[in-house]
């Protein structure tokens, strides 16, 4: 589902047009739609999320329906819909971490931050949600934070406060 929360006009910027011309120029002529995901990665970067206005401008960009961008956004899930934290807190809750707490954590997360999945704390520091395996299944539960991708395991409640902790005095 796209959401429109916060669907304020976006502006590329030259600089990054011409990051999406650089990407464009590794596929053949009339072969531009695969130059797709990197550049709504570059998005996402840019602007932390993928609104409907900056997937629409992709579109436009590529000369593709816009709808063949939220196809791909929506079925990958390493693309934020609406706006998230500085900090996305991702949980593996795929059955081999579920075994070992995964559904627990994510529990004690929620509790400690106050916001149910997919919400942003009132500072803007903190969202989370579950996501499907990262392949680190003998260290679960695990926790990923996202955009970086840094990968925390075998976590405790306890853990996973000071981890939250030590993210607000970054």
């Amino acid at each position: 589902m796209l959401s429109v929360k916060n669907n304020s006009p976006v502006e590329i910027k030259d600089d990054l047009l011409a990051k999406f011309d650089e990407i464009v120029k590794r596929y053949p002529e009339g072969r531009q739609k695969s130059a797709l995901l990197p550049i709504l990665h570059l998005v996402q970067a840019e602007f932390g999320w993928l609104s409907v206005d900056a997937m629409d401008k992709v579109a436009a960009y590529l000369r593709i329906e816009p709808i063949e961008v939220y196809e791909v956004a929506t079925f990958y899930t390493m693309f934020f819909l609406q706006p998230q934290g500085k900090y996305v807190l991702e949980v593996c809750r795929t059955g081999p971490c579920c075994l070992v707490g995964a559904e627990r954590i994510m529990k004690h997360i929620e509790n400690r931050l106050g916001v149910k999945e997919n919400e942003v704390t009132p500072d803007g520091l903190f969202s989370w949600r579950g996501i499907e395996c990262v392949a680190a299944c003998g260290m679960g539960p695990v926790l990923q934070i996202g955009p970086t991708y840094t990968y925390y395991e075998n976590l405790t409640e306890e853990s996973v406060d000071q981890l939250i902790e030590e993210l607000k005095h970054k």
